[in-house]
């Protein structure tokens, strides 16, 4: 913002008609329309390659949103499952502690403490182990199994820890069911004096997390898998035998899973080498960790064919534009005079209604010089809409189109004098002209300009005050014969620069000529 004063100076070139021309007219050779072809062309293709990266990064972002909804089917069936599997083994505890229900007949017994839950698909028997270790209740039959599990890690975590709650063991080979890939979800009985009374157990086969896996599209080098927090295998899809059990702790992909509790990146898998994008979600509560992953060939492979193909369409018609170039530069010489003398007749900004820049080098010129004739005060206020490329960006370009010509309508409600002007500098900034104008003076206008635009009420959410606002800097001057108008623009805009630091929505004035007094008996 400080500093754009430095540009006025192309206000004062003359606009005289013939040596306008004259500057257009050199400039329309062949060479230079067919130079100025080229150079489109180049922002063309790189335009397109801009929208081709982005088209890329929306497909990344639709495989990350698509990988999460996987994850969340996933999840919501296993806690769902896991849910009435911890209710049922709950339940076969309240009756093992129920000496009523311990007393009955063996077949009486078993329907009263395994309800048909326990019965579903992929699930073993419901046991309950003694604090031996051995099986002296099973859901499936009257008479217990002469089985000792005591060695498992299941039954001696929960004998050693009285407050694990549900725990989820890791992958075994069940001894009941000739080996069948296993988890266990075990519950400690506790006896009525807080002591270890054995634990009571369901086993699930790995073919449900097998099933529910491979019901769910990844693509040809897509993934899934579920982890223990340990680092543990518990399943992965595509389903390998040896891979199921193994501790994957040590992988870089596992340990950027401890580092949130969900989240994405891209890695490249230890197992079978293929680089993926993952998403991982720790389950809120189970002990386990969702994984989906998608290959980046899969992720791209459709954008890649895009590309290619829009990449040789482009740089064939970049090849036929600078081609055509040659044909139509002859053509394009009428044209652009007829375009350059149709601009000097456009004297206003088409948006506010205010002069424009074009217009203002004029009047600056102009009011310049008269001041600089008559020896009199000569004033300027740059008046600067705050945050609005912010404004812009949330609102819409739109918005910002009907924000900014109210912003115009408040300038110009507020300078009635005929010598006064206004003008769109560029952007979101406007210039106002005001000879023959005191500092005090200048100062007034521009706190009643301030006043006009806050007063709007237009809501801006990004703003610190909620609502559309302007920063003005006003700057004095009494032109010395050898003076130049770019020093009461620059302290204009130094003026601005400070009402912009210092809070914004307020008017800041700075004196370019220290000699002048705030009070020079020039009315305002």
């Amino acid at each position: 913002m400080q500093g754009t004063g430095d540009d006025i100076p192309t206000a004062q070139i003359s606009y005289h008609g013939t040596s306008w021309q004259r500057l257009r007219l050199n400039l329309l050779t062949p060479t230079a329309i067919v130079v100025g072809a080229f150079v489109i062309a180049c922002f063309m293709v790189t335009l397109c390659g801009v929208v081709v990266y982005q088209s890329r990064a929306d497909a990344l972002e639709r495989a990350r949103e698509t990988s999460r909804n996987i994850a969340l089917v996933a999840e919501r069936d296993i806690e769902r499952n896991f849910e009435l599997y911890a209710l049922s083994l709950q339940a076969v505890i309240d009756g093992v502690r129920d000496p009523e229900i311990m007393a009955l007949a063996p077949r009486l017994r078993r329907e009263a403490l395994f309800d048909r839950a326990v019965s579903a698909s992929y699930l073993g028997s419901v046991l309950v182990l003694d604090p031996t270790g051995q099986v002296i209740l099973d859901s499936l039959s009257d008479t217990a199994p002469d089985f000792n599990f005591s060695d498992r890690r299941y039954f001696t975590i929960q004998r050693d820890n009285p407050n694990v709650g549900l725990y989820v063991s890791d992958p075994y080979f069940s001894r009941l069911r000739g080996r069948s890939p296993s988890i266990a979800l075990t519950r400690r009985i506790s006896k009525p004096d807080g002591s270890f009374g054995g634990i009571v157990l369901v086993a699930v086969q790995l073919a449900y997390f097998h099933d529910l896996f491979s019901g769910l599209q990844l693509g040809p080098h897509g993934s899934m898998a579920l982890i223990g927090e340990d680092g543990v295998m518990v399943m992965r899809q595509p389903y390998d035998p040896a891979v199921v059990g193994r501790n994957i702790s040590n992988a870089s992909t596992f340990r950027k899973f401890l580092t949130a509790p969900e989240g994405s990146f891209t890695d490249t898998a230890s197992i079978d080498g293929i680089r993926r994008l993952y998403y991982f979600k720790h389950l809120r509560h189970l002990p386990l960790i969702i994984m989906v992953a998608e290959g980046e060939t899969d992720i791209y492979a459709a954008w890649t064919r895009r590309a290619l193909i829009i990449g040789y369409l482009m740089a064939a018609f970049a090849v036929a534009f600078v081609g055509l170039a040659f044909i139509l530069a002859a053509q394009l010489r009428h044209r652009m005079r007829a375009e350059s003398e149709l601009a000097l007749l456009a004297r206003t900004d088409g948006l506010t209604g205010l002069n424009n820049r074009r217009t203002l080098g004029e009047i600056l010129d102009q009011e310049w010089r008269r001041a600089r004739r008559t020896r009199s005060v000569f004033s300027l206020l740059f008046v600067d809409v705050d945050c609005f490329k912010a404004y812009n960006d949330f609102y819409g370009h739109q918005a910002g189109d009907d924000a900014l010509a109210a912003v115009a309508k408040c300038i110009g409600e507020n300078i009635r004098r005929p010598a006064d002007s206004a003008a769109r500098y560029g952007g979101e900034e406007f210039l106002v002209v005001l000879p023959d104008t005191s500092p005090p003076g200048a100062v007034a206008i521009a706190e009643n300009i301030r006043t006009a635009i806050s007063n709007l009420g237009i809501v801006h959410a990004a703003s610190e005050y909620g609502r559309v606002t302007a920063s003005i800097g006003a700057a004095a001057w009494t032109p010395e014969i050898d003076g130049d108008v770019t020093e009461v623009i620059r302290a204009a805009d130094r003026a601005l620069y400070d009402a912009k630091a210092t809070g914004r929505n307020r008017v800041a004035v700075c004196y370019a000529q220290p000699a002048l007094a705030p009070a020079d008996g020039v009315n305002p």
